[in-house]
């Protein structure tokens, strides 16, 4: 690692290679696709294809494969080499504009929510020549899109480029209605920071638990969690230490920014924070830096653990979607500059988040909605479930005095001086940070924390750019036809009027706080708790609107999307239910048995060598894990119960309610019980690595 800026992207088709392999004329029509978004022809494709091929050959790949993401939340693959046997019996290694812009995997084998029967076999993978192609694995891997045979979207990324687009579209016509005719277009960006856990392989390896679901289902905690506080930002190990350096060199090589690297809050945890990009390439690199975190543990010895909730009673892990918008001309829309109060086009766009962050709550809670998510927010580690915006102490008074027709007095900086004369001088910010928002704005961006650590970033940034599109769109009808002269007032009133409207989404106090929830309950605001909760307001009138009217999803692609979200929960708890049974039939409970014997063996010994020696704390001891043991058996038998009952179930919505109303219920019952066996087993009769084995000795 000692030449990073020559192994930084050495494994990525980028534009210095493209400048380099391409004919002038060749790279000049991709560019403009990539910066125009404009059509791009076959011709260009085959001279694109050829190039790609020499330089993928020439970095060792022998095969090639469209790279996309189905709906399953991960990423798909199939590998097909360059070779093409000739009449001598030898080959050549060939690649053609048609393999790069095309392929067809098997669309029946994917999450559909029944647009696809499963004698519908035929799907279609496109080029998307705006995220750059890599080598992974001696594999050229290029990023694409992926529809059914009739031409509906059957991954993340389809409906995330139909939004820049549209985001670009109504954030440009708004742009020129106030005076910016310079922008041709604006794109969003993100920087989505990466929680995860590490825990030793052959710990991993001994929890079905972890194997099967990715949390652990059993486990009483260790006498030391987080409450000391000393792991956050704290000394990496050696062994850590050089997991991550391993891990920063194979993100260089494909071209993902990493930047920031720590310890976070609970043992074993910790986070990667790249460096903001264009967002479908920001959510290519994250399913890509999710992959390469799980394969570098891997080499190190662990398994990285990427559940937004892998053990109970510590933090759990999310992923910060760190989001904003920039012209074509490198103008940052959620930059304030020097004067906010001043700054009218700066106040326009954040008054359009505002709204949109407002009118689509409901879509900005079930963007994060998952199982293993359920478990985070509204605890004291993550955003609570009601959706608010962090504006800080400045911002909010500038907006304030919008309101009220007050001129706004820009705070004078303030310097810090900390007692001691050696400790340089430096500028306060603004405004403090708040931990607890789930959309917090950070200077120039809106940080929105609710997401989990396992999930895609295309969805919340699929939705957030349809609604602030929307909001935009809503803002140019509004503005249109006034005259010139009369302009500065119009835009002045619509932010004032704005404002008014959509104030109360606005929160910068404590989002932990009981207070907040009465508070936000009587400012009429959603508090989703759940996922069965909210995924029904996806299907909303006006949700099904908002993304039909911008082309994002078809209402038949909504419907679909829907009934995956629904079936994904079922079965993830239907999973966790089983994995429970089997770990308390066949590890657990056989594990106790044998120690309520050893003690009842022990019992007798004694008093068989001697009738007059006391067993009463062992006898005590006996007879209060044989209750628990009894107590556990007939939880055991009401978890058994409700998953049959489950299993029995067609309706998917109520089943997803049953699965969180009675099914996980009777799961936590009967953990709390094991749990509280636990601490009274000694360590040789536990069937599985403890929560002080996982968790303490990284």
């Amino acid at each position: 690692m000692s030449n990073v800026p020559e192994m930084y992207g050495s494994l990525v088709f980028n534009d210095k290679v493209m400048r380099t392999k391409l004919p002038k004329d060749v790279y000049k029509a991709l560019h403009k696709t990539i910066e125009k978004n404009t059509h791009l022809e076959v011709d260009i494709a085959n001279a694109v294809a050829v190039a790609m091929k020499e330089w993928a050959v020439e970095n060792g790949a022998t095969h090639f494969t469209h790279w996309f993401q189905p709906l399953t939340g991960f990423t798909a693959e199939k590998h097909d080499s360059f070779i093409s046997p000739t009449e001598n019996g030898g080959v050549l290694m060939e690649f053609s504009g048609k393999e790069l812009i095309k392929g067809e995997p098997d669309a029946s084998s994917f999450p559909s929510g029944g647009l696809r029967a499963t004698c519908e076999a035929r799907g279609y993978t496109a080029w998307d020549p705006t995220s750059p192609a890599f080598i992974k694995d001696g594999t050229l891997c290029i990023p694409t899109a992926f529809c059914s045979y009739s031409g509906e979207a059957l991954d993340k990324k389809t409906p995330l480029l139909r939004s820049m687009d549209a985001l670009s579209k109504e954030a440009t016509k708004l742009l020129h209605l106030i005076g910016n005719t310079a922008v041709d277009s604006v794109v969003t960006t993100v920087g989505p920071e990466q929680e995860y856990f590490l825990i030793n392989k052959e710990d991993f390896a001994k929890r079905r638990d972890l194997v099967f679901t990715g949390r652990t289902l059993l486990g009483s905690p260790a006498p030391k969690g987080q409450e000391m506080e000393d792991h956050y930002f704290g000394m990496l190990k050696t062994r850590v230490s050089e997991y991550m350096k391993d891990l920063d060199a194979e993100l260089w090589k494909l071209g993902i920014p990493a930047k920031t690297k720590h310890n976070e809050v609970a043992p074993c945890q910790h986070e990667l924070a790249p460096i903001f990009d264009t967002t479908n390439v920001a959510v290519d690199h994250n399913q890509l830096t999710m992959e390469m975190m799980k394969k570098v543990a891997e080499r190190h010895g662990y398994v990285c653990l990427l559940h937004e909730k892998p053990f109970a009673g510590i933090n759990g892990s999310g992923k910060h979607n760190n989001w904003s918008m920039s012209t074509n001309t490198g103008v940052n829309l959620l930059d304030p500059g020097k004067t906010p109060a001043e700054n009218t086009q700066f106040l326009v766009f954040l008054a359009a988040v505002i709204k949109a962050v407002d009118d689509y709550a409901d879509l900005m809670r079930l963007s994060v909605a998952s199982a293993g998510n359920d478990h985070r927010l509204g605890a004291n580690e993550a955003p609570p479930a009601i959706i608010s915006i962090f504006l800080g102490d400045e911002l909010t008074a500038v907006i304030e005095s919008i309101e009220k027709d007050e001129f706004f007095h820009t705070s004078e900086n303030v310097s810090m001086e900390m007692g001691a004369n050696v400790i340089p001088h430096f500028t306060r910010d603004t405004t403090d940070r708040n931990r607890t928002s789930p959309f917090a704005f950070t200077g120039n961006k809106f940080e929105f924390r609710s997401l989990g650590s396992s999930a895609s970033v295309a969805g919340p940034n699929t939705y957030l750019n349809t609604a602030v599109a929307e909001v935009l769109s809503q803002f140019t009808a509004k503005l249109e036809g006034t005259p010139a002269d009369q302009m500065e007032k119009a835009i002045h009133d619509l932010i004032r009027d704005t404002i008014i409207a959509h104030k109360r989404v606005i929160f910068n106090g404590n989002g932990y706080s009981e207070e907040w929830v009465e508070e936000a309950e009587k400012r009429g605001l959603y508090n989703l708790r759940s996922t069965p909760e909210v995924l029904p307001k996806f299907l909303d009138a006006k949700n099904i609107e908002l993304f039909t009217k911008h082309g994002v999803y078809t209402e038949a692609e909504m419907h679909s999307r829907h009934e995956i979200k629904l079936e994904k929960y079922c079965k993830t708890l239907h999973i966790e239910g089983k994995t429970l049974q089997s770990m308390l039939y066949q590890e657990f409970m056989p594990a106790v048995a044998k120690y309520i014997d050893s003690l009842a063996a022990s019992i007798t010994a004694r008093k068989a060598a001697c009738a007059s020696i006391s067993c009463g704390s062992v006898e005590k001891q006996l007879e209060k894990i044989s209750g628990l043991y009894e107590e556990l058996a007939v939880l055991a038998e009401k978890l058994d119960a409700a998953v049959a009952e489950a299993e029995a179930m067609e309706d998917l919505e109520a089943l997803a309610t049953f699965y969180h109303e009675t099914v996980i219920g009777a799961m936590e019952a009967a953990r709390k019980v094991a749990d509280e066996i636990e601490v009274y087993m000694p360590e040789d009769f536990m069937p599985y690595p403890t929560y002080t084995d996982m968790l303490f000795y990284v």
